[in-house]
């Protein structure tokens, strides 16, 4: 599927199959250890869901829409009562501002979305204008819980978030290994994302007492087609393993570029942020995806509505990746539901106020309980090593919720397989 492509109708509606392999999670309800609840909102609640479902960004907003939507029946079956509005952001900001309007405009109680930063940002800026709670799947720009935005509630790691956790389990990961490196190179993107992760890494590394020390920085565009000359930068700096802050697409670009140029060390690793644990990343580059890794937030192995969900998503699309973006996806529609139930009415401060009481225990991703600090901030989120193996994207650390052990220093390229 190409950037370009705007996304599937079946994604607007499940089709009986996948509406059966939903429906047939209905014992989520007991498998999580809650009550199948009859009653219902009289009114149910209209949640305008933002991606970029085209554009540059299309696969992991096409993503994200089906982790919106897989779990509607699971959550129906729990008494919530909710509703999509559907649009597409185009994976351009301002396109995603003025479909937060006219999504508004058409009845929306609360929005949700939008993955990318910068559209995140401006969406924000729409609710708070329109005094329309707003909550954040994905997006790590410190700003949207700096600005003092009083309808906007994060449920996601901020920039600084991510780069810290991502950062420490570096320790972690050599601790594991019994492996220490001294250097490393950075290449990222230039985006809102990159930089935001940029100035976190930055200004974390002298303050984490890490072993090594970053000794090139190569920025690049995520629309780039070509990254030849920033790898070829990146291998003159002979570093001991390679940092990166990708995206899907220019992640895909950036590996297949360096088994062309043979940049072997001892590993290609994240320390948060997507791209290298997509299944459409493992569909391209076969053995080549393989021992990547990414520290970031991931499925708890312990939650059982976690594997409730995998499985249902497994069952409805089983050639696509259910990763971290169906995850907080799927806790959006989730943690707007659950607001929408408490506060029995769609009216806008009642939902603002119930989204501040949020307190949902029974979750999908890793971390404690889903609660938002004053400036809209879950700050019960947690990082995993998630390391790709035969294929698949798996956790190694923490050990704690390890399903297999780390692999570090990786193989070199031209000995797999």
């Amino acid at each position: 599927m190409s950037d370009n492509a705007t996304i599937p109708s079946a994604l607007h509606a499940l089709t009986r199959r996948q509406f059966t392999a939903a429906a047939g999670a209905g014992a989520l309800a007991a498998s999580i250890g809650l009550p199948a609840r009859s009653a219902r909102a009289a009114t149910p609640l209209k949640l305008g869901v933002l991606l970029p479902r085209s554009g540059h960004l299309a696969l992991i907003g096409q993503a994200c829409q089906r982790g919106a939507e897989i779990g509607l029946p699971m959550l129906r079956d729990l008494g919530y009562t909710i509703e999509l509005m559907n649009a597409d952001t185009e994976s351009n900001p301002d396109v995603g501002r003025t479909q937060a309007e006219k999504l508004i405009r058409e009845g929306a109680h609360m929005l949700m979305g939008c993955f990318d930063s910068a559209t995140t940002l401006a969406v924000a800026g729409v609710a708070e204008q329109k005094g329309i709670p707003f909550v954040v799947n994905i997006a790590a720009e410190p700003k949207l819980t700096e600005q003092g935005f009083k309808y906007t509630f994060r449920n996601f790691p901020s920039a600084g978030m991510l780069g810290k956790g991502g950062l420490l389990l570096y320790k972690d990961m050599f601790a594991a290994s019994g492996v220490t490196p001294k250097t490393a190179v950075l290449l990222h993107i230039n985006d809102s994302f990159g930089m935001g992760m940029l100035a976190g890494i930055n200004a974390l590394m002298p303050k984490l007492d890490l072993p090594f020390q970053i000794v090139e920085t190569i920025a690049y565009d995520p629309k780039a087609r070509d990254l030849s000359i920033e790898v070829a930068k990146a291998k003159a700096a002979k570093a001991d393993f390679v940092m990166t802050v990708t995206r899907l697409n220019d992640a895909i670009l950036l590996v297949r570029e360096m088994v062309k140029q043979q940049v072997d060390t001892m590993g290609i690793t994240s320390p948060g942020s997507p791209g290298m644990y997509d299944k459409q990343f493992l569909k391209a580059l076969g053995k080549y995806a393989d021992f990547c890794s990414v520290n970031i937030p991931w499925f708890d192995p312990k939650q059982d509505m976690a594997g409730v969900l995998q499985k249902t998503f497994e069952k409805a699309y089983p050639d696509e990746s259910c990763d971290l973006n169906v995850g907080f996806s799927f806790e959006g529609v989730l943690i707007a539901a659950d607001a929408h139930k408490r506060a029995g009415s769609t009216d806008a401060a009642a939902l603002t106020e119930a989204l501040r009481a949020t307190n949902l225990a029974n979750r999908v991703m890793l971390g404690g309980a889903i609660k938002f600090e004053a400036n809209g901030q879950n700050m019960n989120l947690k990082s995993a090593v998630v390391q790709n193996l035969g294929g698949k994207p798996t956790v190694v650390l923490p050990t704690e919720s390890a399903e297999a052990k780390l692999v570090f220093p990786a193989p070199a390229f031209k000995s797999r397989g």
